[in-house]
């Protein structure tokens, strides 16, 4: 009898616990769990789904619903007045057990009944351009205008056309992505009425014509990515509007014309690259003002202008700067020895001359160092333990004018491509001595024609004249 009082006590005491649990936010959750989704939100879903994957997917396995316990992967959802409502869709086999997207897709009307979808993306999802090409819809997306944020497309070969001009009526997106796509065709100016957007990012495709000068009301960007398009004109002047952008990177393009001077708006950004253009008209002086700069990339467009036109000291934070390739000229100035975070610093086929500062040695985090093919003239006046610690990533080669000392610098440790002073000197001394000889000979020749001899008859005197001395000797030994 006392055990069986036992058990019945635990029980009772089992049965408290949990409905204490329940008192306690335990029976939210499970109602959290089993809640349902309102049966139109599941038939967009799933029709939405189809269009991408096959109609083979029904969702039969899914229990109870497709935010419940055993939810589709790439699929999440949120509670709105006790259902379960779509907030955020990933198709494409970002993980193993994503959903696989068919040969043969397409997007479905449905999609925009999901009327609480936050975020949108696909991946590696639209794969072949020549047999299922598949173009961005150009309507219905102002349908998502109250709650889509995110809208990205990254490496999809097979999605072609334009960007729609609809994508303007999506006032809360903060992130625009679409990257590595088969997209063509110009930038919509419609863009510029996102003015919530954080991230544009539209590299790797195939966009043309100029670059829209609608971005002055985009206060809050802090990535601005339209690399590697074929993009032409000249950048627009909105772009100094920008006064929270991070990252500005419009490289290989064909962008032209002199460099903003609106750039010294830009106090916060950390990176800048517009190398593989074509921009000319000097380095601007708003670069002196970027003072938060950490990463500025020039490279490879025909720039020109003189390197000491900037105060490089005013760029403390420099981290890389690549400017190789650009036409400047001048020497290279001692204030980039100020640049104490510098790790990078490329300055290689253009017109530098003068002598390599000593100083650059004193940079505390410099492990790379490219100087080759310009005019610099002069002795290298680095450590041994420099060149040591810079290896291959220090080159100086096609400077035909520069040399190192030897003895000095082990041969280990030369530098690639320079020569050594020593063998620089024995053939200065080498030239000097063939001139001498030759100065001799010229002296000789002026001596011959003021005897009246042409200088064409030069080698033909001295053969005769050395022949009689020959005679001369002879006829004096028989004797």
């Amino acid at each position: 009898m006392k055990s069986i009082k036992a058990v019945t006590h635990a029980i009772f005491v089992m049965f408290i616990i949990s409905l204490s649990a329940r008192c306690c936010g335990q029976e939210d959750l499970d109602i959290a769990d089993i809640a349902p989704m309102e049966i139109g939100e599941q038939e967009a879903l799933y029709s939405t789904i189809q269009g991408f994957v096959g109609d083979s997917w029904n969702g039969t396995a899914l229990y109870p619903d497709p935010c419940g316990w055993s939810p589709i992967q790439g699929v999440s959802c949120d509670l709105f007045d006790g259902f379960w409502y779509v907030t955020f869709m990933s198709i494409g086999p970002v993980h193993d057990n994503s959903l696989s997207c068919a040969q043969n897709l397409e997007f479905r009307p449905q999609l925009f009944e999901l009327k609480h979808l936050k975020s949108l993306s696909f991946f590696n999802c639209f794969q072949s351009q020549n047999r299922f090409p598949v173009t961005i819809p150009t309507g219905n997306w102002e349908k998502l205008a109250d709650s889509l944020e995110s809208l990205e497309f990254r490496s999809n070969p097979g999605l072609i056309g334009s960007i729609p001009s609809s994508f303007g009526a999506l006032k809360n997106l903060q992130s625009l992505v679409l990257l590595e796509n088969g997209v063509t065709g110009e930038i919509p100016p419609d863009i510029g009425n996102l003015i919530k957007l954080k991230k544009l990012v539209l590299a790797g495709n195939y966009f043309t014509g100029s670059i829209p000068d609608v971005f002055g009301g985009l206060n809050e960007l802090l990535i601005f990515d339209l690399s590697r398009n074929s993009l032409s004109g000249t950048l627009p002047l909105t772009l100094g509007s920008l006064t929270s952008i991070l990252k500005l990177d419009v490289s290989h393009n064909r962008l032209e014309g002199y460099l903003l001077n609106e750039f010294a708006n830009l106090k916060n950004l950390t990176v800048m690259d517009l190398r593989n253009n074509r921009f000319t008209g000097g380095l601007t002086l708003s670069f002196q003002e970027m003072h938060s700069l950490e990463e500025m990339v020039l490279s490879n467009n025909p720039l020109g202008g003189d390197i000491r036109a900037l105060k490089w000291e005013n760029l403390k934070n420099l981290v890389i700067l690549e400017l190789s390739n650009m036409g400047l000229t001048g020497e290279i100035p001692e204030s980039i020895s100020e640049l104490k975070r510098l790790r990078f610093l490329g300055l290689s086929d253009n017109n530098i001359t003068g002598n390599l500062p000593p100083k650059l040695e004193t940079l505390p985090c410099l492990n790379a160092l490219y100087l080759s093919g310009n005019n610099l003239s002069g002795e290298l006046k680095f450590s041994e333990e420099f060149f040591g610690k810079m290896g291959r990533r220090f080159g100086a080669w096609n400077n035909p004018n520069l040399c190192y000392t030897d003895g000095v610098i082990s041969t280990s440790h030369a530098p690639y491509g320079v020569k050594s002073c020593q063998k620089e000197v024995n053939l200065l001394e080498s030239n000097l001595k063939t001139e001498l000889l030759n100065g001799d000979m010229n002296e000789t020749s002026h001596f011959i024609a003021s005897m009246g001899f042409s200088s064409n008859a030069t080698n033909a005197f001295w053969w005769t004249f050395l022949g009689e001395i020959l005679m001369m000797g002879l006829f004096l030994i028989l004797i």
